[in-house]
């Protein structure tokens, strides 16, 4: 049997990467196979256009030129790790996917989703998430634990206006629009533990936990 294919969205902040990590023990406990990883990254090249991406040198990154790198680094993710996973039985649980991009780039910079959505298509080839969580909290908030939390990344986002912040939330409420029969609302204001309960809880529809 195919694994499945979870992704974790949400703006700046949101916590995903502290529940993934916990969830991830959680599943090994279980003795459930799954593959944990992120966007843009999970893979040599696609790390290395991370690296190109979230640079904070590169401020002058065209919008469309920034759509196209996380198009390229998500379809060598997709074809070296995440595809084969799912093929072998293994369960994907990715930070981020294709609904970041419609959010950030399509909405927020202002490119359109269905542009944005088009140049993903290509590289998806038509292969989207079962389940997306998608964890809801203030961007004011989320860019509050950032800044209290020294050990986190801080990458060229996170240096955008708070006004920019809102327009990716704004974004991501028109992608959940779009794809509400995959997409489950995750309160992310909540203390993280209460947080991974809720997703295990929904999470047992799809696997045996």
């Amino acid at each position: 049997m195919k694994g499945k294919f979870f992704t974790f969205e949400g703006p700046e902040g949101a916590g995903k990467t502290t529940v993934l990590e916990i969830l991830m023990k959680d599943l090994e406990k279980s003795g459930i196979e799954a593959v944990f990883t992120r966007e843009p990254g999970g893979i040599q090249i696609a790390e290395k256009i991370r690296e190109v991406i979230l640079n904070k040198e590169h401020t002058e990154m065209d919008s469309r030129t920034e759509a196209l790198l996380y198009a390229a680094a998500r379809r060598q993710h997709l074809v070296e790790k995440v595809i084969p996973s799912i093929n072998k039985g293994k369960h994907v649980f990715c930070d981020r996917f294709i609904d970041s991009s419609l959010a950030y780039q399509g909405y927020a910079r202002g490119l359109g989703i269905d542009e944005v959505f088009s140049i993903n298509e290509f590289a998806i080839n038509g292969f989207l998430p079962d389940v997306t969580f998608y964890f809801n909290i203030d961007p004011k908030a989320g860019l509050q634990r950032i800044a209290n939390n020294a050990e986190r990344e801080k990458n060229r986002l996170d240096m955008e206006d708070l006004s920019f912040h809102y327009k990716v939330q704004e974004g991501y409420q028109q992608v959940i629009e779009k794809f509400q029969d995959r997409i489950i609302i995750i309160d992310a204001d909540q203390p993280v533990e209460e947080v991974v309960a809720d997703i295990k809880e929904r999470l047992r529809k799809h696997i045996d936990l």
